[in-house]
């Protein structure tokens, strides 16, 4: 069966937003619309993207040719490329989350390491990639812990009002039970019911305070556009894979020649011994000129390889991410490299800066929910650190660092180091390897004292 392009109807960012007034209230029938909404949502977009990460692509799905032609489908999977290269570029080196307030930074420590926040920020940054945005859910785990988990915008989204600047007011997760029930939950700013969609939308009679100040999730995005990094080239992506297999046909037809034999007549065994033996001799032919050869096709090799190498190409120059694994690239050092990767680093810059204001909403949420020990305004005061994975070249950072000292301060000065995770924790080390030194020397540590003349 011919599999559908979908991608022929462009999907626009106000079509992956959900919306509902201010003044109007959610009922069981007002739900089910917009889950019949998400659904078409899912099957006519996020569920192409996702099928491209896990390498189920267009040239799968074509008609079948002829039983007598080659009908190779190869696919090089640039989608699962690109999206894991970014991934790797943006938050390889895991986002460093600190407070120059010493309580909320040990309570940002503690509520990192209990969620294993940093492997959630690589699987949020790679959902965005591939989606466009990406949803995080928070609640009050059996252990009385704030906790927090992904969800992809194929089982979750958000309904915004209609304000100029969109405010969450629900939250709504969808997912199917073991006995193929399609069930869910649906938050607002503060309360989660759960549902079960049998029929129809049917409510369980309880509901229960959630104890979070606002709806209990934040999407991530991409960019505002809510466009995944390698959707714009997934038509660049369905020809490449369309023209490699015509190159593999080609490969196989030549294998499979058909050989021509004209002037003489052969029997049914003399056929046998030539595919077997390989072997062709005949006696000459009077009265007619005897022709053994191979029918070939015509050789397209060079403009097959052309465009291969074009889409090539412009796939990795418009989803604007490096291909660092061309043999060029790893040549490359110092600024040339920086130069090579700038497209990728601007991509990441912006990611960066939607980040950010999602990672203000998720500290936002978290400490206003009763259970934690923080404040409601600690997030204020919460620094985020994003460093590009870029090979790094010590000795040129040693060097700047020197240079840095006596203009900027200490912390500013091991950030500029790679080798350093985290400088508040440096500098505390660094002070009490002085102290151990100062304490061990037979000099005594106050000079200022006594008579100069004694």
């Amino acid at each position: 069966m011919k599999r559908k392009n979908y991608f022929k109807k462009i999907i626009k960012a106000e079509d992956k937003i959900f919306r509902i007034a201010d003044d109007e209230i959610m009922t069981p029938a007002l739900l089910a619309e917009y889950i019949r909404q998400h659904e078409l949502l899912v099957k006519s977009h996020y569920k192409y993207l996702d099928d491209a990460y896990q390498t189920d692509y267009a040239i799968f799905h074509q008609a079948k040719k002829k039983a007598y032609k080659p009908d190779n489908r190869l696919a090089t999977n640039f989608a699962k490329y690109i999206v894991d290269t970014m991934n790797g570029f943006f938050c390889g080196i895991p986002i460093k989350v600190t407070s120059g307030d010493e309580r909320i930074n040990e309570f940002l420590q503690r509520y990192d390491r209990y969620n294993s926040m940093d492997d959630q920020n690589a699987e949020i940054a790679k959902t965005c990639d591939i989606f466009g945005s990406a949803y995080e859910m928070y609640y009050v785990d059996e252990m009385g812990e704030v906790a927090s988990t992904v969800l992809s915008p194929m089982n979750a989204f958000i309904i915004y009002n209609e304000s100029i600047i969109p405010q969450p007011r629900y939250f709504v997760r969808l997912y199917t039970d073991n006995h193929n029930i399609k069930r869910g939950s649906i938050s607002d700013s503060e309360t989660v019911r759960y549902f079960k969609n049998d029929g129809g939308i049917k409510f369980d009679e309880y509901e229960k305070m959630h104890g979070f100040d606002g709806v209990p999730a934040t999407e991530f995005l991409e960019n505002a556009e809510r466009t995944g990094l390698f959707e714009p080239v997934i038509s660049l992506i369905n020809a490449y894979n369309k023209a490699i297999s015509e190159k593999a046909n080609d490969v196989d037809y030549f294998a499979d020649a058909y050989l021509k034999i004209l002037g003489a007549k052969l029997e049914r065994e003399d056929l046998q011994t030539i595919r077997d033996d390989r072997i062709i001799n005949f006696d000459g032919i009077e009265d007619g000129k005897l022709v053994v050869e191979f029918m070939d096709k015509p050789n397209g090799d060079e403009t097959q390889e052309n465009l291969i190498d074009r889409l090539r190409t412009d796939i990795f120059q418009i989803s604007m991410v490096a291909n660092i694994s061309d043999e060029n690239f790893g040549a490359s050092s110092g600024i040339a490299l920086k130069y090579k990767l700038l497209a990728m680093s601007n991509l990441a810059k912006m990611k960066q800066n939607k980040f950010i204001g999602a990672m203000n909403r998720r500290y936002r949420l978290i400490c206003s929910n009763p259970v934690t020990e923080a404040k409601a305004d600690d997030w204020l005061f919460v620094d985020y650190q994003f460093t590009q994975n870029i090979p790094a070249n010590q000795l040129e950072e040693a060097q700047i660092a020197s240079q840095l000292s006596g203009v900027v301060s200490k912390e500013t000065q091991l950030k500029s180091l790679s080798i350093v995770d985290d400088a508040k924790d440096e500098i505390k080390k660094i002070d009490a390897e002085a102290d151990k030194v100062s304490y061990s020397t037979d000099y005594p540590t106050d000079r200022t004292g006594g008579d100069l003349n004694e």
